[in-house]
């Protein structure tokens, strides 16, 4: 791997930079500069983000990193991810929300203006939502989960166009994702001919539970090879 190789990771709708701390310990391990940012809402509070909000620092945050650079998305991050890929060298779902045409195949939602994640959050409940994490994972979680733009997630639900990406793509599911189906993902990624892998857990498993740390060292070696192979 390049000394000066960089990463974007984008969290999902709720989330923040939090949800990477052990992705982006292995990866700095191995050499990588990381940068994990929180999506920033509009001054004037959630209420008023959109979609181009949120696409305009993952431009912005891309544009600051060397190449190669690799972003990888998480959820709504997923698809936000998808969408800059033009910019990157590298592409990695994690339980993406997919985008048109495929977004048709996930059951429509109504969002109020403001999605209240943090306010109705309950401990039991992110522990059923994270299956593989153990007590002081989900605690953490549920003491970081954050409200979102409902705007953001009524854009991201009516499809958003997003061209097969050019770099290496790694498309990576959770089976027991009730979320994103894993084999939503798996549908993409055989659309954009991209890797796979599946894992255990629910949507959020990859990064929180057991075996994260695991996982994003599968991720970089799938980088090293891909990369090897341009």
């Amino acid at each position: 791997m390049p000394e000066e190789a960089a990463a974007l990771f984008l969290h999902g709708g709720g989330g923040g930079g939090w949800e990477w701390r052990r992705w982006s310990a292995v990866w700095r391990a191995h050499g990588i500069t990381v940068h994990a940012p929180d999506l920033q809402p509009q001054p004037a509070g959630l209420g008023s983000t959109r979609w181009e909000d949120y696409a305009g620092q993952v431009r912005a945050h891309l544009a600051c990193l060397p190449a190669p650079r690799t972003v990888v998305g998480a959820s709504l991050g997923g698809l936000l991810a998808a969408e800059a890929a033009a910019s990157a060298d590298a592409l990695i779902l994690i339980n993406p929300l997919p985008p048109a045409s495929l977004h048709r195949q996930l059951p429509a939602r109504e969002w109020p203006e403001v999605v209240p994640w943090r306010r109705l959050a309950r401990l039991p409940g992110t522990r059923a939502a994270m299956p593989d994490a153990d007590a002081a994972s989900a605690l953490a979680a549920f003491r970081h989960w954050r409200d979102e733009s409902g705007a953001v997630l009524c854009h991201a639900a009516a499809g958003v166009e997003v061209a097969p990406p050019a770099c290496p793509t790694l498309v990576i599911a959770s089976l027991d994702d009730t979320d994103v189906p894993a084999a939503l993902s798996r549908s993409l990624a055989q659309a954009w001919q991209a890797d796979w892998l599946e894992v255990d857990g629910g949507h959020v498993d990859p990064l929180l539970g057991r075996q994260a740390a695991a996982l994003a060292s599968q991720a970089v070696d799938w980088l090293n090879r891909r990369r090897r192979q341009i």
